[in-house]
């Protein structure tokens, strides 16, 4: 409630084609298993969403109301709605700039695994500066997804659709990952909303380019 009163929500849409991310996945998964952890599309899109965000500061911050300024956030604590039968709940993996793709699928699976036993700490749900929403996990394509305030944006992202799409000329089968990002008007205007969507599909599309920054 205090987010859709507080903010002027904008929603942009648009999807992906990840072939490419699925191989390396598929390539990764089972070395992630032998470490006890499980290797989701998610720790892709953590990694993308931070390099992005790097580069558009706007979306990591907030607005400070009281002292009428803006915060430009210099961590990168990225949160995870996680859907658990008491209801949604939001654990943050803390610095995720710093850490690696296996780093992350290991809080990913931490605090998810937290997040149904009901372990969470306050600590670990305080302090997230961007947040993630998977309703995918339950069949979703496209959403709305609404602004964690005082956050300046929030990705959603829905399930994977076998497709036709063009590559190369040629119309082939592919596997296109639809993103649904919603951020406040008041700090990120359309153009930026959109660089911003458009670097993240970018880095889904071609993994390596993540890989390398």
């Amino acid at each position: 409630l205090n987010s859709k009163q507080s903010t002027a929500h904008m929603t942009l849409f648009d999807e992906v084609e990840i072939s490419d991310l699925m191989g390396i996945r598929g390539k990764l998964k089972l070395s992630f298993a032998e470490k006890n952890t499980k290797l989701t599309y998610l720790s892709f899109i953590v990694k993308a969403t931070v390099q992005a965000l790097k580069q558009f500061r706007q979306l990591n911050s907030q607005i400070d109301i009281e002292n009428e300024r803006m915060i430009f956030n210099n961590r990168y604590n990225i949160g995870i709605a996680v859907d658990t039968p008491e209801g949604l709940v939001v654990p943050v993996i803390k610095d995720a700039d710093q850490l690696s793709i296996l780093q992350i699928a290991q809080k990913i699976t931490e605090l998810s695994d937290k997040a149904r036993d009901r372990k969470l700490s306050m600590d670990d749900m305080k302090e997230g500066t961007f947040t993630i929403t998977n309703y995918g996990s339950i069949g979703g394509i496209f959403a709305t997804p609404v602004i964690n305030y005082p956050q300046a944006g929030i990705l959603g992202i829905g399930r994977i659709i076998v497709k036709p799409v063009v590559k190369d000329k040629l119309v082939v089968i592919g596997n296109v990952l639809p993103l649904s990002l919603s951020v406040d008007h008041r700090i990120v205007d359309g153009g930026e909303a959109s660089r911003f969507l458009n670097k993240i599909l970018e880095y889904l599309s071609d993994p390596i380019l993540m890989m390398m920054e």
